[in-house]
């Protein structure tokens, strides 16, 4: 259990909390949700005491080992990927290291003796003889390979240490579990596996997410940050949401009827406060009136960008021809003569490894060279292609108008700073450097940029890794009514489920497999699963 009393959180003179009071309990699931900058990665730091309080205490009974899930991908870089998921219960893994030296010892003392007889009786007690068979069984769940288990973490790609960092927090189940973005670069299985073992999870769970299929799917309780206060909802992320709209809804209807009430009485009082024989009556109404209170209705801080993708020409029938498109790098087939045809109206989902994703759509926008084959858009294609690292596009010291209008000339600067409103990039937003924004912020300017564009084919890759819950509700809603033909790559389940009509999957040996199904139908085929396990081997 994790108790909160009177926490406040101040940044100089910018409060962050203000008086929040709360208890986590074993056995619920926790989802911290809030707009970007309302503190949820801070409120963690709070949590495993990396960071102080300004006022109010945190208290957390003693002995409990609490879990973080880690950021940085580069920290281990020279230990062995078992020796970094057993660092998640670092008791254990500090007897493990001690115990080694003083069998490595030349010189062996009696008190090294009776030294090595403590470390063996603790190391007995923390089940540490089954330490690497629990470790590499998380590692194994969550799709990392047993071949990279004794591999030094420098030799794995981002995605796996990414997995192992996961695999790190859960080791030996701790008392306290505190997930920052969890499902952030993992894929269907692993994410899969994630939320069922937290949905059978007995102790204490605390989870930040942008995916609304994951908070739904884990969480017994939603704690939402707004205006420096936390309150705490029974139920999971879409209860929550269908709560707090009921409850504004009564609100205002409460309201209403209030303003009703006060304008009859007003008007009561209005008419017969000067005749003698109503003077009574407008009297006691006077009272009533004074009694008559409107709820104030606090907006929320969350807000929605407008998002809203406009084409003037329809594609043809035929959007884009794929013909045994080969792509190879260091003597390895990234794709491997793959064909495909794009028609009119598809709302194509493609999954694999991200980098043979992001490879072909860097193709397709001529961002990279392929070996062999062809691949043709129809005549009326207009293409707009949001990349998954734009980082080399925002290193210039340009505003954010100077930005759009290097690729977008617009004469009518107040029209567009009236765009870039829509967007929230509000008053003087509009002038901030382009090279010292945050993720999501350039991944709504690159939005921005895009509508003006008026593209009738959007190319999306991993659209929503910096956006807020409210930014891809937005984007979200903008894929499902756009007219035009999508080619996209996401996380986000419910993003998948609502968008596509098509599913292309990218398999490890560079082939593809391409069915026009819904996406919950096709990551469900029991088949495409075997089809995905056969192609893993035969690349091995």
């Amino acid at each position: 259990m994790i108790t909160v009393k009177n926490v406040s959180l101040r940044f100089g003179t910018k409060t962050l909390f203000q008086d929040v009071n709360l208890k986590f309990v074993d056995g619920a699931c926790y989802g911290l949700i809030g707009a970007n900058g309302s503190g949820k990665s801070t409120f963690l730091r709070l949590l495993n005491g990396t960071l102080e309080t300004t006022s109010g205490e945190i208290i957390i009974p003693k002995g409990e080992r609490i879990s973080t899930l880690e950021q940085d991908h580069y920290k281990y870089d020279l230990e062995t990927v078992i020796e970094v998921v057993i660092r998640g219960n670092q008791r254990l893994y500090d007897i493990s290291k001690e115990k080694n030296e003083l069998y490595n010892k030349e010189n062996f003392s009696d008190a090294d003796g009776i030294r090595l007889g403590e470390l063996e009786a603790e190391f007995l007690e923390l089940n540490g003889w089954e330490a690497e068979s629990e470790a590499g069984e998380l590692l194994s769940n969550l799709g990392v390979s047993p071949d990279l288990h004794y591999l030094k973490m420098k030799e794995l790609e981002n995605n796996d240490k990414v997995k192992v960092l996961l695999a790190k927090s859960l080791f030996q189940n701790p008392d306290i579990l505190l997930l920052d973005e969890p499902t952030n670069n993992l894929d269907i299985d692993a994410i899969n596996w994630l939320s069922e073992f937290l949905i059978n999870y007995q102790n204490c769970c605390i989870v930040v997410s942008h995916d609304r299929h994951f908070l739904n799917n884990v969480c017994t309780h939603i704690v939402d940050i707004d205006y420096h206060k936390m309150t705490l909802y029974a139920g999971n992320y879409d209860f929550w949401r269908e709560s707090s709209e009921l409850l504004l809804r009564q609100v205002k209807e409460a309201n209403k009827k209030k303003e009703e009430k006060i304008k009859e009485l007003q008007d009561f009082i209005a008419r017969f406060q000067a005749n003698a024989s109503k003077s009574k009556q407008a009297t006691s109404r006077k009272k009533i009136l004074e009694k008559i209170e409107l709820e104030e209705i606090v907006p929320s801080s969350r807000k929605y960008p407008f998002i809203d993708f406009k084409f003037e020409k329809a594609n043809s029938k035929e959007v884009l021809t794929v013909d045994n498109l080969t792509v190879e790098e260091g003597g390895v087939k990234l794709l491997d003569k793959i064909s495909f045809s794009v028609l009119k109206g598809d709302k194509i989902t493609f999954l694999g490894s991200n980098i043979q994703k992001t490879l072909l759509f860097d193709v397709l926008t001529k961002n990279k060279k392929y070996t062999r084959g062809e691949f043709k858009f129809g005549v009326n294609s207009k293409i707009s292609y949001f990349k998954s690292d734009n980082t080399e596009y925002f290193q210039g010291n340009e505003n954010i108008l100077e930005w759009i209008s290097n690729y977008k000339k617009i004469d009518d600067i107040e029209l567009l700073r009236g765009f870039l409103g829509r967007m929230l990039f509000s008053g003087d937003d509009v002038f901030k450097s382009v090279n010292v924004l945050s993720g999501g912020e350039k991944a709504r300017v690159v939005l921005a940029l895009m509508m003006l564009e008026s593209p009738n084919v959007l190319i999306l890759d991993e659209p929503t890794n910096h956006l807020d819950l409210e930014s891809i509700t937005s984007l979200n809603k903008a894929m499902v009514n756009f007219q035009g033909e999508i080619l996209f790559t996401s996380q986000d389940f419910e993003l998948n489920k609502t968008v596509a009509n098509r599913v292309i999957e990218i398999f490890e040996n560079g082939t593809i497999v391409d069915r026009r199904v819904p996406y919950e139908e096709y990551i469900q085929d029991k088949k495409i699963k075997e089809l995905r396990e056969k192609n893993r081997i035969s690349k091995k």
